[in-house]
């Protein structure tokens, strides 16, 4: 026996549902035969705390033994494994594909649910892949936008970072976006906007704020607040020294030039600079 509940049956559940059977069998069955698939809901904290007490129940009941058997159902279990098929190699993508266009503010429409995608993608024909768990977004081979799946009908999932871009160039819509409402960073960001906009009032101190931001299109957040702390900590609060804390310092000082896969470069000589030059510059003033 192997019992899982989902959120609502579909056809991405359904596939969900076989592959992780087959993982607790341990192989692919020859022939299913399917009846009512519809499972009673008992009272839970949430459907993940559900499915594990749905697994231990079940695996608990592998060790029961069936009238007029002579093992429990666990020893029976490895007799019916001789005749299943092997699990994959690698295990089935149990997910919905469907291929639809970007609008002009990004977002992409999956089950009556829209999903933002970053400003660049609006206009751009994507793929929408579903599963149980999450919702991705693909252009080409590129995973562009990745969102936890809802279930509800007609909500919205933004991604802050992904309307970063565009709020750059009009930095005066930073606090009425409404992708960015209710999005809270450390204290610390704050306050870095705070000396950044005093030193700068005509919207270029909060336009090299969104710049800092834009740091976690690479970076993970943790990252980016302990470089914030240390700018802040150092007086340097602009973005490139900002970005530069993002990176340890030892591998500043293992960095090396290097030719090697420029064999071009071999050729070029560059002559030593004439430092008697300057000298006889500034003797004779600047013209």
């Amino acid at each position: 026996m192997f019992v899982m509940a989902f959120k609502r049956e579909g056809t991405e559940t359904f596939w969900e549902g076989h592959v992780r059977a087959f993982a607790f069998f341990g192989g692919v069955p020859r022939k299913i035969a399917y009846e009512n698939t519809r499972v009673p809901v008992p009272q839970v904290r949430d459907l993940a705390a559900l499915n594990a007490h749905l697994r231990e129940r079940c695996e608990a009941d592998q060790e029961r033994r069936l009238r007029g058997q002579a093992g429990s159902k666990r020893q029976l279990l490895e007799e019916d494994r001789a005749a299943f098929l092997p699990l994959p190699a690698v295990p089935f993508e149990a997910c919905r594909q469907q291929s639809t266009a970007t609008s002009s503010i990004s977002p992409v429409r999956f089950d009556d649910n829209d999903y933002s995608v970053p400003v660049e993608y609006a206009h751009h024909t994507v793929v929408v892949k579903g599963s149980c768990d999450e919702v991705v977004v693909c252009h080409f081979n590129q995973t562009v936008a990745r969102h936890r799946r809802i279930w509800q009908r007609e909500q919205v999932s933004f991604d802050p970072l992904h309307y970063l871009a565009v709020l750059e160039r009009k930095p005066r819509a930073l606090d009425h976006a409404r992708p960015l409402q209710g999005w809270t960073l450390p204290e610390c960001f704050e306050l870095l906007r705070r000396r950044l906009e005093a030193q700068d009032e005509q919207g270029g101190g909060t336009r090299e704020y969104i710049r800092v931001l834009r740091l976690l299109e690479k970076h993970p957040l943790p990252e980016l607040r302990r470089a914030v702390e240390k700018g802040l900590a150092l007086g340097a609060i602009q973005r490139d020294a900002i970005a530069q804390f993002l990176y340890p310092q030892e591998e500043w000082r293992a960095t090396r030039f290097t030719l090697d896969g420029h064999p071009h470069l071999r050729a070029v000589k560059v002559q030593a600079p004439d430092i008697k030059e300057y000298g006889r510059l500034l003797a004779g003033g600047v013209r």
